[in-house]
């Protein structure tokens, strides 16, 4: 099977020059004239050029396209559903803190990710459709964009929980669950903008790689402020936006 395969590719890759070496051999036994012998040489060569960038291009978008898939299916594993990783579920651990509008936040969080949730499952399931029928190189832009689209929403709600919990007394395990959730979203985002990036040189794709942001790590979580009676003092909330500060 090995032969046969590596017989293929040579016959698919090489077939240029066995051409021409073919036609070379040809020329000289039926004594072609130089001239026509060295423009059919040099028609083949170029189209066999032109037929190996081609592939070349092709390769390398499948291999764009297989390592799209594999974000994307990290990105659900890792930061969504279940998962102790995901954003929701790192909000939730505020509902251990003493603080009635802050829970009200953290419960429009978790409708916010059931919603998500399904969104997310729906755009996984459609990309493994698409995978078994050979349908997904042609909607690779499509993909891509949703991609995108997804993560910058999962992005706010990961800005929002970082600009509230920097202002006020978190427990430090919901502290080191966070920073261990940045480190490996940070990953996932590089990587994503690379695979941008290389899209960029072999299809029209209109995405910028900084558009794909890093979260921020919470370097030290500040301590609650008081008033002059010693007594705690809560992040001070607008009406229209409760915690987003």
């Amino acid at each position: 099977m090995s032969i046969l395969r590596a017989l293929r590719t040579t016959v698919v890759w090489g077939w240029s020059p066995i051409v021409i070496t073919a036609l070379a051999i040809f020329g000289v036994i039926y004594k072609w004239e130089i001239w026509v012998l060295a423009t059919a040489l040099g028609i083949i060569l170029v189209i066999g050029l032109v037929v190996v960038m081609v592939r070349a291009g092709e390769r390398q978008l499948e291999l764009l396209s297989m390592r799209l898939r594999q974000l994307a299916g990290y990105f659900s594993r890792r930061f969504t559903g279940t998962s102790s990783l995901s954003i929701f579920a790192i909000i939730d651990t505020l509902f251990n803190l003493d603080d009635p509008q802050l829970w009200d936040w953290a419960r429009a969080c978790d409708m916010s990710a059931r919603l998500f949730n399904t969104w997310c499952d729906s755009f996984i399931d459609r990309i493994e459709s698409d995978t078994r029928t050979g349908r997904f190189s042609i909607y690779l832009r499509t993909y891509l964009n949703e991609l995108w689209l997804l993560n910058n929403h999962y992005h706010e709600f990961v800005e929002q929980f970082y600009e509230i919990v920097e202002k006020i007394q978190i427990p430090p395990a919901t502290k080191d669950q966070y920073n261990r959730f940045v480190m490996e979203y940070n990953s996932f985002v590089q990587n994503f903008r690379e695979n941008i990036v290389e899209l960029r040189k072999v299809a029209s794709v209109e995405i910028e790689p900084p558009s794909v942001k890093l979260a921020n790590e919470l370097s030290g979580v500040k301590p609650p402020q008081t008033t002059e009676e010693g007594e705690a003092k809560p992040p001070k909330a607008t009406p229209d936006k409760g915690y987003y500060l």
